[in-house]
């Protein structure tokens, strides 16, 4: 099936040229781009094909593109809109294409409540890898970080954090408008077009997109299993993710039934005493509540600990370039960067 068609449109060529460079090289954008820098091109293109998205500047909107049959159309702006305009939604022109993109896609995720080129023959199935470990204090979630970024060079990646107190606000020194919090409550009041909302909350991290965790460890504690289940079966059947990368905490409900949907479970362990016991422990209650397809697919990992992991400020981008990175690659089987 095609893809349905995201249209952008300015007047400063530079600019819709850069933007449509930056769109293609997004793994993950669910739409055909095609960029246009003047109306007449514009008007003469959707005259014969649809377009379901449209971002244009405020001074190349005018009534002929408004009369189109047009899905949405987002204004670009330069700040205020002019008034002929108020009843667009406008996006600012001059921040971060990322920031561009998700609040185009948050506005369009508003109004539609599924994207109908999100299917599965729009790209290979989606693989969903586990990191997960029963220990504490053994890299998981920088090696989380580091796998999803070393896969992420040659596919579209999704990081999802689910622990109770990840601290990504701080880790980053920013604040997110959006968190997995909100995502989970569409999920939770059965929203419809749940990957299309999705797209409107998603950050990006070097190669990777993540969905800032939650700041409240009770939306872990209170996310059944079954909406868990409905989330990841929309990011697979609805998104263009090719591979999901979870860093799996305790406080998951039916974690086991997390476990058992990922094709690998990544599994660092440490080796005194104390922490083989744990770990005993955890592959035991496996057995019991027969999960042995679990067991089957863990890879133990004894992690190395690089001074990238201290490195101030924080960029997970310079985690592959560490001894981590050498140690994901090796794992991966995957070229020196």
């Amino acid at each position: 099936m095609k893809k349905q068609i995201f249209a952008v449109c300015d007047l400063e060529a530079e600019y819709a040229c850069n933007f449509m460079d930056y769109l293609n090289q997004k793994k993950n954008i669910p739409f055909e781009i095609q960029a246009f820098t003047s109306v007449e091109s514009l008007v003469a293109y959707v005259k014969k094909n649809p377009v379901e998205l449209l971002l244009i500047s405020s001074e190349a909107m005018c009534r002929e593109v408004g009369e189109l049959d047009i899905g949405k159309i987002v204004i670009l702006t330069e700040g205020s809109k002019p008034k002929e305009l108020e009843k667009y939604t406008g996006v600012y022109k001059y921040q971060a294409s990322s920031d561009v993109v998700r609040e185009v896609m948050a506005c369009y995720g508003a109004e539609k409540a599924i994207l109908p080129a999100q299917l599965p023959v729009l790209k290979k199935t989606t693989e969903i890898l586990g990191v997960y470990s029963p220990l504490g204090g053994c890299l998981q979630t920088c090696f989380a970080l580091t796998l999803a970024q070393i896969l992420g060079r040659e596919k579209s990646v999704l990081y999802l954090n689910l622990e109770e107190y990840a601290g990504f606000e701080e880790l980053m020194q920013k604040k997110f408008l959006h968190t997995l919090s909100d995502l989970l409550y569409f999920v939770k009041q059965g929203s419809t077009g749940i990957a299309v909302k999705m797209n409107g909350m998603a950050e990006s991290m070097g190669n990777v997109d993540f969905i800032p965790p939650v700041q409240s460890p009770e939306d872990i504690r209170g996310t059944s299993w079954q909406d868990w289940e409905h989330l990841l079966q929309e990011i697979i059947l609805h998104s263009s993710y090719e591979t999901i990368v979870l860093d799996i905490g305790n406080g998951i409900e039916e974690v086991f039934q997390m476990l058992d949907m990922c094709t690998t479970v990544y599994t660092p362990i440490k080796t005194d005493k104390m922490s083989r016991s744990k770990l005993a422990q955890f592959e035991e209650l496996l057995s019991v509540r027969d999960y042995p397809q679990i067991l089957s697919r863990m890879v133990k990992l004894n992690l190395p600990y690089g001074q990238e992991v201290l490195a101030e400020p924080f960029r997970a981008e310079q985690l592959i370039w560490g001894t981590l990175g050498d140690f994901v690659r090796e794992l991966l089987g995957k070229d020196e960067v």
